[in-house]
């Protein structure tokens, strides 16, 4: 199947765990070996392989305040909006929110109490963007289309998920300035992108620029990981997996050059799998 085939795997400079991952990781760990058992406020990161683990060790997942058993709950490294803190009034919490995402909620309090209509570019659906909303008061929107208002707002705030792509915010943002400024509205802008995401970024494009493969490995519901691959698809072919067993030889025929990335939330183990069976399966010739 790969028959006089030398391919070369390179890994990206940077990738896998960032340091909010770490701190949450090691902050549920340390809960589960003082209390035995604790509920997580929703997965704690977006990784199949470390809630299963953190499972194995008594961290149950739990959707919504109202699912919570256990008087020891941990906020996920998303984050919660004021009213999901609310509700957990009264339980022991460890709070494993991101301290970039803390910031982003500070930002987008700041903002609303401010007087400003708060815009979060990303997707709303995401933990993390219920969670600014929830801070940026009831008038908040989130989107990844350009604004249409009617009327438009006077005062005008945005910022953005915190692993958006540097570039999609700015393109947001240039589409937003025209209409903004005819009609005279006041504007912020607040940088909340993460910047060890971005870095990722950059090194996960860097290197697809000069490969003719790329794999990126992690969580499919995982934002990051999945913006690293939309990133990388225009210049190269793109695969993403969640486990060395994904990987379909057929992706290496005739191929001799492969990438290897991976999002803020993937294990170090699985990374290292992955690349495991790359090289076995690059062997074969």
């Amino acid at each position: 199947m790969t028959r006089g085939l030398l391919l070369a795997v390179e890994r990206a400079r940077e990738m896998g765990f960032c340091f909010g991952v770490r701190r949450a990781i090691r902050l549920l760990e340390e809960a589960a070996r003082k209390f035995g058992s604790l509920d997580s406020l929703g997965p704690v990161v977006h990784n199949r392989q470390v809630v299963e683990r953190l499972e194995g060790m008594g961290v149950r997942v739990a959707r919504s305040p109202a699912d919570l058993e256990n008087r020891v709950v941990a906020i996920a490294s998303h984050g919660l909006g004021p009213q999901d803190m609310k509700a957990l009034e009264g339980r022991d919490v460890i709070d494993a929110t991101c301290p970039i995402v803390a910031r982003a909620q500070r930002a987008a309090r700041d903002l609303a109490r401010a007087g400003f209509q708060v815009v979060v570019f990303g997707d709303s659906l995401h933990p993390e963007v219920r969670g600014l909303l929830g801070w940026a008061g009831d008038s908040a929107l989130a989107t990844e289309a350009p604004l249409r208002f009617q009327p438009w707002p006077k005062r005008l705030g945005l910022l953005s998920q915190t692993t958006q792509s540097p570039d999609a915010f700015a393109t947001f943002i240039a589409s937003t300035l025209p209409p903004a400024l005819a009609r005279g509205a006041a504007l912020r802008i607040v940088n909340t992108i993460c910047q060890p995401t971005r870095r990722r970024q950059a090194s996960a494009l860097e290197l697809a620029r000069r490969v003719e493969v790329m794999l990126v490995v992690g969580g499919k519901t995982s934002a990051n990981t999945r913006r690293l691959a939309e990133l990388c698809s225009p210049l190269v072919e793109v695969h993403l997996v969640e486990k060395a067993d994904d990987i379909d030889p057929a992706w290496l025929t005739g191929r001799k050059s492969i990438g290897l990335t991976a999002g803020a939330s993937t294990p170090d183990e699985v990374i290292l799998e992955v690349e495991a069976r790359l090289r076995a399966l690059a062997g074969r010739g």
